[in-house]
């Protein structure tokens, strides 16, 4: 089981801010590269991804040891993921950022939902993309891939640390994911980025409502004038902000 920070609190704080917001708040923390790179969702869901990552490694193919039979294994590690990534967490899979072949299909992911997962995310494809995307889970990949993973990808490992579209992923990282993109929490910022993202916004809430009236962005976003820094304080009692 990873060690991961999460709890409902600051679960349901990730779920109402976007993973843009939490790129400023990493970046304000000196990481540049926690944004998954070339991923995109199957589907809008209209609600955050949110859970610990659980992870799953591929390595190239190598023939001789890639045959169909390798899935009738009950121990091949791609179906192992599936059925040991504890309920409420992420399965994300370093696929090399090839989708020549899929990273997995519908009948597994839809075993993953079955178990409580709370998303999928690859920096490869997803094969039967079009029934994956109607499923209640989270998913994202670079593009559809219909040939089976074993044409060019060995799974590998369970539950190591990865990278997934040129971000670093360990065990227990807090996996974000919005209608855009997704982003990697590393675990120990987990809380103060939530608790900042939150904050953050609240007052881009504000920014837009001033700009959908007219205001200038000058001195309002970032916020450089103390009238409107007043005016914020002002709106979030009256928005219970």
């Amino acid at each position: 089981m990873s060690n991961h920070p999460l709890t409902q609190k600051m679960k349901e704080k990730l779920e109402q801010v976007s993973v843009a917001t939490l790129a400023t708040a990493l970046f304000k923390r000196g990481l540049r590269h926690q944004t998954i790179q070339d991923v995109r969702p199957l589907s809008p869901k209209g609600k955050n991804m949110v859970g610990p990552a659980f992870t799953l490694r591929f390595i190239p193919a190598r023939e001789d040891r890639n045959q169909l039979a390798e899935l009738s294994n009950p121990d091949h590690p791609q179906r192992v993921a599936i059925e040991t990534c504890p309920p409420g967490h992420v399965l994300v899979i370093d696929s090399r950022k090839s989708a020549l072949a899929a990273s997995a299909g519908d009948i597994l992911i839809t075993r993953l939902m079955m178990r409580g997962g709370a998303g999928v995310v690859t920096d490869g494809g997803l094969r039967d993309a079009m029934n994956i995307s109607e499923l209640d889970i989270p998913a994202y990949h670079n593009r559809p891939s219909s040939p089976t993973s074993l044409m060019t990808n060995e799974a590998i490992a369970i539950n190591e640390p990865i990278g997934c579209g040129d971000a670093p992923v360990f065990p227990g990282d807090i996996v974000v994911g919005d209608d855009d993109s997704v982003i990697v929490i590393p675990a120990h910022l987990a809380e103060e980025v939530a608790d900042e993202a939150v904050e953050m916004t609240a007052y881009e809430d504000f920014v837009i409502e001033q700009v959908q009236n007219g205001a200038t962005i000058i001195g309002l976003y970032p916020a450089t004038k103390e009238e409107n820094l007043n005016k914020f304080a002002k709106w979030r009692k009256a928005n219970n902000r």
